[in-house]
């Protein structure tokens, strides 16, 4: 059974720093693509980071381009989103998904993700 645990989310003062981690069992992880999405209040979800398990390729949403980092252990099963330079809108629940494809549409679209963590609160205040 693939499950999909994320942590390290919490509260955080604009300009700061949060490392979540996503741990994955029931799969191994140069098989697919793991991507982050987050969803603000009110608003749909959006795909902000992803990473191909075969090659290491990444991809980010201009939202975060510059300022997320995602990378993944493969002996640990484990996927990392560090976040540097956190913004107020930068507030959202956090998520890890597995695609059996390589990051698909650049890791945008939620559909093109099979399994899903239970997702992390960021909140970031000015």
């Amino acid at each position: 059974e693939v499950q999909l645990v994320e942590s390290g989310g919490g509260s955080v003062q604009a300009g700061g720093s949060l490392k979540l981690s996503c741990v994955g069992s029931g799969f191994i992880f140069e098989d697919y693509g793991i991507g982050w999405f987050r969803q603000a209040p009110g608003k749909g979800r959006e795909g902000i980071a992803c990473i191909s398990g075969s090659d290491g390729s990444t991809w980010y949403a201009d939202s975060v381009k510059g300022r997320f980092f995602i990378s993944s252990d493969h002996g640990l099963n484990t996927n990392f989103l560090q976040m540097t330079s956190l913004k107020v809108e930068d507030t959202a629940v956090y998520y890890c998904a597995l695609s059996f494809e390589f990051c698909p549409n650049y890791g945008a679209v939620t559909d093109d993700f099979d399994y899903w963590g239970q997702g992390t609160q960021v909140a970031v205040s000015s």
